[in-house]
């Protein structure tokens, strides 16, 4: 599904929302996320992959959701409370809209994005260094992979 009606929140290539799961934050880039939104109705299914756990109705599209949480943290993830609604993308130029169920609220940020350093999952694609935290930006396409 297209996404060419929505705003995404931030144009700057230093702007990423960052996300929490549980304890740990993750960030994405701003410009492929559409909104946070409340926890809605999961229509579930018995034919998932194991990320997608079922999808939402959400502004008229049918919206997939991928539980990413079992491969940032782990199985012992907390209960998720919103969905960050992000544009995933596709080969060949098509995209569609993913939500991302997340333990708590999101924020913006604008930091410029380090490279990566060291030994890390193939899904990160920098870092942001905020204080005395650092926090992995994450590819939605890799995580939707389901490998680490």
């Amino acid at each position: 599904m297209s996404t060419s009606t929505m705003t995404p929140l931030g144009t700057s290539k230093d702007a990423f929302v960052l996300f929490p799961l549980g304890k740990k934050r993750f960030a994405l880039p701003a410009s492929t996320v559409t909104e946070l939104a409340k926890p809605d109705k999961l229509q579930s299914f018995p034919h998932t992959t194991p990320l997608l756990t079922g999808v939402l109705v959400r502004r008229g599209h049918i919206v997939p959701v991928c539980d990413v949480a079992q491969v940032l943290i782990g199985p012992d993830a907390p209960p998720r409370k919103f969905y960050l609604i992000a544009t995933r993308k596709f080969e060949g130029g098509a995209s569609e809209w993913t939500a991302l169920p997340v333990t708590g609220e999101c924020e913006l940020t604008n930091t410029p994005m380090l490279p990566r350093t060291g030994p890390l999952p193939h899904h990160v694609i920098g870092l942001l260094s905020l204080g005395n935290e650092i926090v992995e930006v994450v590819s939605l396409e890799k995580l939707a992979e389901g490998r680490s």
